[in-house]
Order: C-alpha cells, then structure tokens, then sequence
C-alpha cells in the first residue's frame, strides 16, 4: 500500500517476524551526538522496553520511529519491509501511535472529539463519533479502558486522560503502541492498571514499546529490554534473564545502589510545629483540613498520597505561596499565615529552604543562565549584592562551585537552564536550597521524571542534610522513595491526615489502603 501522504514502502530483506527493526541509526544535533549507529529489533506480540539515563537517546529514537525527526543515517523496517517515515502521518498509516510523557489532548474538548481528532470520515462528524463511540464501548470491555465518552478533558484525572491517548492511537489502527514515560504521572495503582492494559495489548497481538527509566516497570511488564548509554545501544536481553542491578549498572556504566542506605535517625528538638492547619481555594474547597504535624531535627518526615490529596498546598503554605489559618511555629516562633508576611522571601530568612515539585514552573526560569538560577531568592545575600550593584562574577563563580559539588553536568554556568536534562536541572535546584544550609527543607517529588544515577545522588544529598541535624519535608508519590527515605511516614488523603507509620512497622498494601482513605478496613469520612 502506498500513497502520497503515507510511508513508502520498498522491498527489502527483512525478518516478518520483526514488528520494528532500526538498522544503524545515527542522529546529531549540531556537535551532540544523540543516536550513534543503533540497531534494535522489537518482535511482534511483545512488550520492548527501552531504558536510559536522561540525555541517553532513548526519546529521540522513537522520535525518528514516529517521524518527529529525521535521521542522520540508518534504515527503519516495519513488519518487515523497509519503511520512509518522513512525518508522523507516515508513521500513524504505517500503524504506528505514539503516547507522549505530555499528552497532546485539547482540554475543552471531549474524550469522542480527541479521539477522532484529525482522523475524521469525511466532512460531517456523526459517522466518526458513531464509530468512535462504538469503538470506546468495546475497548472498554476488552481493556479495562473504561472511559466516559462524552466527559470533558479537563475533568479527568491523569490516568484516564493517558487512556484517552492510548485510545486514540488504537481507533487510529495502531498495532505498535510507543510510551514514553508512561507512568510519570500515575498513581501506583493506575500505573497497575496501565500494565494490565498493556499487557492485554499484548495478547492481542500488539506490539509495545515502553520508555522508562524504572527498573521495577521494566522487570513488571517487558518481555525484553534494550539499554542505552550515551546515545549508543549498549545490550539487549530477555527481561526474565536479567536483574535489576545488572540494568542499571548497563545504564549507568557502573554499579548503583538500588537501596537507601542510610544510618537509623535521632531526631532531635521539634523545627516546625503546624497545628490545625486549614487553606481554602478560590472555589470555596477546603484543600487542608486541619493538619496538625511535627517535624523535629535530624529526621525525614515522609508525606506519602495520591497525587491532589492536599500535599500541594501543604507545600505551598509552608513554603511562603499560600495563605491559611492555623498556626505554624518555626524554632518555636510563629510564622504569620494571613498576610504579606507570610511570603517566600520571610520564610527563607526563618531559614526554610524549597525544592518545588515543578522544577520547571516553579523551581527554575528555563531561558536563563544556571548561574542566575542559582541565585533566584537568595539574590541579596551580601556575597551577590556587596553593595548597590549585583556582583555577577562572584554568582558565576558561586554556581561554578555548587555545579562542581553536586556533579551537574555540563557544568557550565552560561547555559540556560532549558539546555539541561531533568535530572541536572533537579540539581540545580537541590544545590541552591541545599547549600543554603537550612533549618528545614520542604522537598516536593525529588526524584521525578529524574534517571537512576541522579536519583541515587539526590537520596544521598537528602540523607547527608539528615545526618547533619536537619529537618527534612518530603513528599513524594513514589512509594518506594517514601519507604526507603522516610524515618517517619504520615498517609495524606482528602487533606487530611489520615494515620502515621514507622517504615520498618508497615508495608506498601496498608500505605495504599491509608492513601484511598481507609483505616482500619473503613473509609475516612470528612471532617
């Protein structure tokens, strides 16, 4: 089959039983060399995982399997035959669907007109949300991709927008599904029902390609997996003959520490005292229903939930974003909540320091210089400001030396902060609070979206202001990050706080049955 806007086929050898077969390669973005001669084979009916570091390639070769890109040099074979996949349309008429890390969904619109969005039969629509009606209902019994057609983008949580996505791909024919990151958003129990999906897919006949940096993804769902390193394919095995410790150290060209290692807490003086504390959004919701918590010296205070269960506003209010009522005491002096005290600028003078959950949005402008990154709020210490000018040698020279401390890479204070991967621009930010030597550091999903040789790096960092006779405020939705780092855990849900546990005296089943609001086998009620 060929057409104009389509992918042109042309006959070559090629092995059928292949889905995917990329042959040498090559792909270069001025003098980065991203994809060097990588050759992979991806078997039809399977779950292909490929695995990295952040900046080793891994998305921007299947960018050049969906027509994103172009590459430099090398051949692509779908099912077989030799393929040109100049654009995404070539890629989506050769059955291939892509689901991003940031989903391409129109939010006003619904989950029928997203799904035949660009795929329409003819000019009038009914017969295409007839079809796409039709299709959802089957899917829906098939999958477990039970979505509400006619709901609007904007009022479904992640997870059923990321079905939404996977829908899409499938009314578009698609037998070879691509996921990049799929679970950076999830729950662990929508990424469990992701898997089940995928894995029915599977059954189905489909082919699965899944981009993740996580080990435990990987040894969960895949059949094989493929590892990059540095923009080169450095091993391809079959999953269940491998370890988690055998990838990773592929990945990341030594051994890594899949574990927190970390000496028992003693915990110290109370830091923070927070006691009933309440916030209000603009829609007249309660988020923060009373919280009362305690966060003394030398420990980690875990604060583990669904994402939206109030950690956000928790994080925003103790920070200097928000405002509540209630009572906050920082060192035994209250800290004001109702006006323009309580801004960010007053609590980093109390000595609290702020890693955002959305290093992006809130933790770093992108299109400025790392060394003006480094100094954002911290802009009048006497060191950057000695006197009526700002001193931007010595914020270079600050930044040159907090890059060296805390191994970011390139380290090259000029370059904006958008030219790093995630996990050094999560450094970048770690380095500015952390450096600040702060009483107490609110830490918002440290580890997201962040490779596994950073991620060991930040538990270390974490664990070292620890030791050193700090509080620490974490919250995470990754269960695994809470169990290995925290020394006290406390379960958010519906904003309150639903119970606290000791690591060692609990597991992950009754931490999920804490966050679905469920204690001692009943559902919370509102307060």
């Amino acid at each position: 089959m060929t057409s104009s806007s389509g992918p042109s086929y042309t006959p070559a050898p090629g092995d059928t039983s292949l889905a995917i077969e990329l042959r040498g390669i090559s792909k270069a973005f001025g003098p980065v060399q991203a994809n060097k001669d990588i050759s992979i084979q991806v078997k039809r009916g399977t779950i292909h995982g490929i695995i990295g570091e952040n900046g080793a390639g891994k998305s921007t070769l299947m960018s050049i399997l969906y027509g994103f890109y172009k590459a430099d040099a090398g051949e692509v074979f779908i099912r077989g035959q030799r393929t040109e996949i100049p654009d995404s349309q070539a890629a989506i008429d050769a059955g291939i669907g892509m689901v991003f890390q940031h989903f391409k969904l129109v939010e006003n619109f619904s989950v029928l007109e997203n799904v035949i969005l660009g795929a329409e039969d003819g000019r009038l629509l009914t017969p295409s949300l007839a079809k796409a009606r039709k299709l959802l209902k089957q899917l829906a019994e098939d999958y477990e991709m039970d979505v509400d057609p006619d709901a609007t983008i904007e009022d479904l949580g992640v997870g059923q927008q990321q079905r939404v996505e996977i829908l899409k791909a499938l009314y578009r024919e698609a037998d070879i599904l691509i996921l990049d990151e799929p679970t950076g958003v999830l729950t662990p129990a929508e990424a469990d029902h992701l898997f089940r999906i995928l894995k029915g897919l599977r059954d189905e006949g489909k082919t699965i390609i899944l981009i993740t940096h996580k080990l435990r993804e990987i040894m969960e769902v895949t059949d094989t997996v493929s590892v990059m390193r540095r923009g080169e394919m450095t091993a391809t095995v079959k999953t269940a003959e491998t370890s988690p410790e055998q990838l990773a150290e592929l990945m990341v060209g030594r051994k890594v520490l899949l574990r927190v290692d970390k000496a028992p807490a003693t915990p110290g003086d109370v830091v923070l005292k927070v006691r009933d504390l309440r916030v209000v959004d603009d829609q007249n919701v309660e988020r923060l229903r009373g919280i009362d918590l305690d966060i003394r010296r030398g420990e980690i205070l875990g604060i583990a939930g669904v994402a939206g269960n109030g950690q956000s506003e928790l994080l925003e209010v103790l920070a200097g974003y928000a405002t509540a009522t209630g009572s906050i005491q920082m060192n035994g002096q209250d800290i004001d909540l109702t006006g323009h005290a309580s801004d960010a600028q007053t609590r980093r003078a109390r000595s609290i320091a702020h890693v955002p959950e959305d290093r992006q949005r809130e933790g770093l402008i992108m299109d400025f210089a790392a060394w003006e990154n480094i100094a954002f709020g911290y802009q009048n210490d006497p060191r950057y400001n000695p006197g009526l000018l700002m001193d931007h040698a010595a914020m270079r020279q600050d930044c040159t030396e907090k890059m060296a401390r805390f191994d970011v890479r390139p380290p090259d204070p000029t370059l904006a902060a958008k030219s790093f991967s995630g996990g050094n621009q999560q450094k970048i930010v770690l380095a500015r609070e952390i450096e600040r030597n702060p009483d107490l550091l609110l830490v918002g999903q440290p580890t997201r979206g962040v490779d596994i040789g950073a991620i060991e790096f930040i538990h270390q960092q974490i664990v070292a202001l620890r030791d050193e006779g700090k509080a620490i405020l974490l919250v995470s939705v990754e269960l695994d990050e809470i169990m290995g780092l925290s020394d006290r855990i406390a379960v958010m849900f519906d904003g309150r706080i639903m119970g606290e546990r000791l690591p060692s005296e609990t597991n992950q089943g009754e931490l999920g049955l804490l966050m679905a609001g469920i204690t001692n086998g009943t559902a919370g009620e509102a307060a």
